[in-house]
This record gives C-alpha cells, structure tokens and sequence, in this order.
C-alpha cells in the first residue's frame, strides 16, 4: 500500500492563505533576495502559481512599488488586457480605495479599430484606455506582448507615463521581448517577470498585493 499524504485540517480560506503564505515564508528563509513590500508582492507571486522560480525572475524599477501604493491610494483606474486579469482583481479590495478596473478589449469601438487595422483587440484596447480614462492608471499586461509593445510605442511618442505598469505577458512570441524592453525604461515605474512566464493571474495577484499592503497600513493608521 502507498502512503498517503497527510491532510491538514485547515478548510476557512483565510486560513488557508495564511498558512500557504507561511510555508512560503518557512521555504525561503532570511536573508531573502526581497525584503519588505517587495516581499509581500513576491511572496503572493509564488503563492499564485507554487512556483519558486518567481524569485529569480521578478523584476522591479525603482520606487515602483510606492508608485503603485500611490496610485492606488488616489483612486487609480486598474486596466488589464484580458477580462481574465479584471476577474482576478476583486472590488471588495478596490472600492475601499476609490479604485476601479476595466478591460476594454471587447468594447465595440476596440474591436471595429482592431479589424480596420488587423492589429491585436489587446493593442487597440491599450490605445483607447490611454487616450479615454483618467489618470492615474495602472496598467496589468499579464497576456499580449502586443499591449505592451503599443504601450512603449505611446511612450516613445510622448504620451504621459501611466503611474505604474506591471508587465506580465506569458508566452513564446514577444513575450520574454516586450518585457525586456520595457525593464530598460526609466521614465516609467514597472514591475516586471523576466523570460516567458507570466499571466493575467500573476498581474492580477500584484494588483492584489498592493491594495492589501494599502488597506493594511489604512487600517493600522485609522487605529492610532
């Protein structure tokens, strides 16, 4: 007979996630390669997807992650390239902060710019999200090299800087490139995942860290 594994006797979600984050926290001990809030965020990283290469592979620009903390403490608009990435973002953490998020790739106006021109739904969706929402935004690629790419594009051109942009996209053709492009930027705050991994959950999950870091310190702070 084989062994059988034995089962924790855990079953609240809460309860879960704490004891998930601990183990992650027990298998990546002191000194880490991240400390601070750039643990939390890569530590829910590895939580998302049980995989420990994600420390060698996240990236940060300076001050990025008080940029997004900051973002999202005026009311940022979340954008994301996929409706996946909107789902993985749950309003019970942005309304608190005066935050929203939206996709924009099956409005009706992306996809008639989309065929006219045979580009990507997820390029024309980045165009219309620049030039229609508000400032502050937070962009979360976690799928289209091609978002992405139209992104740096508009920042070549002069297009105001979004406050912060986490650059995810997963895949084999300009995924691993696109990322690599944008980590060469100063004049925008990124978190990045170098190579080909990636995904619209990774890019909702750093959208999620960051507004439990802020409801956090909002909380401890309403508490003095």
């Amino acid at each position: 007979m084989h062994d059988m594994p034995d089962i924790l006797p855990i079953t609240a979600p809460d309860a879960i996630e704490r004891k998930s984050l601990a183990i992650i926290d027990a298998e990546v001990p002191e000194p880490r390669p991240f400390d601070g809030r750039k643990w939390e965020i890569v530590r829910r990283l590895i939580h998302t997807t049980a995989d420990f290469e994600m420390l060698d592979l996240i990236r940060f620009s300076h001050g990025a992650v008080e940029a997004g903390l900051a973002a999202l403490a005026a009311g940022a608009t979340i954008v994301t390239d996929t409706e996946m990435a909107r789902c993985a973002i749950p309003t019970r953490r942005l309304t608190p902060l005066g935050c929203s998020v939206r996709c924009l790739v099956n409005a009706p106006e992306v996809e008639a710019a989309a065929r006219q021109t045979g580009g990507t739904r997820a390029a024309a969706a980045m165009d219309a999200a620049l030039a229609t929402l508000q400032a502050p935004l937070v962009l979360a690629i976690g799928n289209a090299p091609t978002a992405l790419l139209r992104l740096l594009k508009h920042l070549d051109a002069g297009t105001p800087p979004p406050a912060l942009v986490i650059g995810m996209p997963v895949g084999f053709v300009n995924a691993a490139e696109s990322k690599a492009l944008l980590m060469t930027r100063a004049d925008v705050p990124w978190i990045a995942i170098s190579g080909r991994k990636g995904g619209s959950a990774l890019a909702g999950a750093t959208v999620n860290a960051l507004a439990i870091m802020l409801l956090r310190e909002k909380e401890t702070e309403g508490k003095r």
